[in-house]
């Protein structure tokens, strides 16, 4: 099984490959056009070669007309009847024929032949009826002698006709196939320089590749050149390229995921310990206490939630959203809480929220898709130094309903989005803004936008600073629903 798979990746002989395939096409083309020049050509010499024995016997016609009134010898008429190729000669002049030579007079005349009056297409036809079905047959051929009156006509054998024909379609038929090879192979010499060639090397190059796609010297050299299969080139270089850092990021994830899954093991059960203590607190009386325990424990809990979602997202499938409707600003006051953004900050947090934009959504999944985005914000905002120390750094958060598709904005006024990272905008491990970020927050984000069938992008704007644009439709309802709650 495995031999057959090889030998069907394996390069053909040059005969066998387009080259040669090319050889033989350019013969079959070359002999088809002959064929169809071969068809007038004939025509036109059977027309010649009649047309040079009807000269012939004119020119002994006239010669013996001026004779008159002296009849020629018998050994004459047959000398002149031989030299001409005729069996009798008539010449037609003021409305008399006269009978100039005659060998024996035939009993009877197959076909006669106007040549003053005839046609292309029968001339072709007649030509090829010559050609493969004649030659017993005594032909009466006439026509006007030059630019006078008189009618010249002949009576002879179709014999000599057709073997003329043969010969001269034997010669045709030799200079057609020399035509027919000179011109395959040197269209064969040319294009293989010029085209298989190049195309065998990207094919060598491609089986190298698939053989060991992560050795760096399996990629294809570029080339100069201006032409399609250059350009074929450069993007197959171009390609394996990118598939080898693929590869190797892949290597890393699937490391890194392998690192994560050991982590979050352990991490797990520190976490359900931290859970434990925690739940403690909500007996102790101190109020200070009392104000910080329901947040801890939703900090912990979520934090928990994470951990089981870590391998799920290790096997790119997050998990399906749990959607109902809640109001908006409820997941923006935990994100601001979350991120210890108080009004004593440094950094301003704005919450353009009305009370009654609510989404229908997951709510955690939406506050890792606010809080992801808002946190990269911060972070771009903390190591920020603008030229103005007035320069103010605040993250806003707006949102509204039109129709059935709620759409959230979040802008800072913080450096503005690198060039690097708008190029590998959601890609993780690629698309980080600051130096030693990972990119996965807003890979993350982007994941959860579409599992609720939104979209989220980056809106150009035209002061410093970055935002965001997220839009989630809410669920589409069923005509049975709707009629239910009718």
């Amino acid at each position: 099984m495995q031999s057959g798979l090889s030998e069907g990746y394996q390069m053909p002989p040059r005969i066998r490959g387009l080259s040669g395939k090319l050889l033989w096409l350019t013969i079959a083309f070359v002999m088809l056009a002959e064929i169809l020049i071969f068809a007038p050509s004939i025509a036109t010499m059977r027309l010649r070669w009649l047309e040079d024995r009807l000269n012939t016997a004119a020119a002994a016609a006239v010669v013996i007309d001026g004779l008159q009134p002296l009849e020629l010898p018998r050994h004459v008429q047959d000398d002149t009847l031989a030299s001409t190729g005729t069996q009798a000669i008539v010449l037609r002049k003021e409305g008399t024929s006269r009978l100039l030579a005659v060998a024996e007079i035939p009993s009877e005349v197959d076909a006669a032949f106007d040549l003053a009056d005839y046609s292309g297409l029968q001339s072709v036809r007649d030509a090829f009826y010559t050609l493969f079905f004649g030659g017993d047959r005594m032909l009466r051929v006439y026509g006007p002698v030059a630019d006078s009156d008189m009618i010249i006509e002949i009576v002879m054998q179709e014999y000599g006709l057709r073997k003329a024909m043969l010969g001269y379609s034997r010669n045709i038929l030799v200079i057609s196939l020399a035509i027919s090879v000179i011109t395959g192979l040197l269209l064969f010499l040319a294009i293989n320089r010029t085209m298989v060639v190049p195309v065998r090397r990207l094919a060598r190059s491609m089986q190298a590749f698939a053989e060991n796609p992560q050795d760096p010297a399996g990629i294809l050299p570029t080339s100069e050149g201006r032409d399609e299969v250059a350009v074929a080139g450069r993007h197959l270089a171009r390609m394996q390229d990118q598939l080898q850092k693929t590869l190797r990021q892949q290597k890393t994830l699937a490391d890194l995921g392998l690192a994560v899954s050991k982590i979050n093991h352990d991490m797990r059960n520190i976490l359900a310990s931290a859970q434990l203590m925690s739940d403690r607190l909500v007996d102790v009386e101190d109020p200070l206490v009392k104000s910080f325990a329901p947040k801890l424990l939703r900090t912990i809990d979520r934090a928990v939630g994470y951990t089981n979602e870590v391998l799920a997202y290790g096997q790119t499938a997050e998990a399906a959203p749990r959607r109902r409707r809640f109001p908006l600003v409820d997941v923006c006051r935990e994100v601001r809480e979350l991120l210890h953004l108080t009004p004593d900050s440094r950094i301003e947090f704005v919450e353009l929220v009305a009370a009654d934009v609510e989404i229908d959504a997951d709510s955690e999944q939406m506050f890792r898709i606010v809080h992801n985005i808002c946190r990269n914000a911060m972070q771009a905002l903390s190591t920020f130094v603008p030229e103005d120390p007035e320069h103010p750094r605040r993250i806003t958060v707006s949102a509204q309903r039109t129709g059935s598709v709620v759409s959230i904005t979040i802008d800072d006024t913080g450096p503005g989005m690198p060039r690097k990272a708008r190029e590998n905008l959601f890609l993780a491990f690629r698309g980080s803004a600051r130096s030693g970020g990972t990119g996965l927050g807003l890979a993350i984000a982007r994941e959860l936008v579409i599992a609720h069938g939104g979209t989220i992008a980056l809106v150009e704007k035209p002061g410093a600073g970055t935002m965001f644009r997220v839009e989630i439709p809410d669920r589409p309802v069923a005509l049975d629903d709707f009629r239910a709650r009718a």
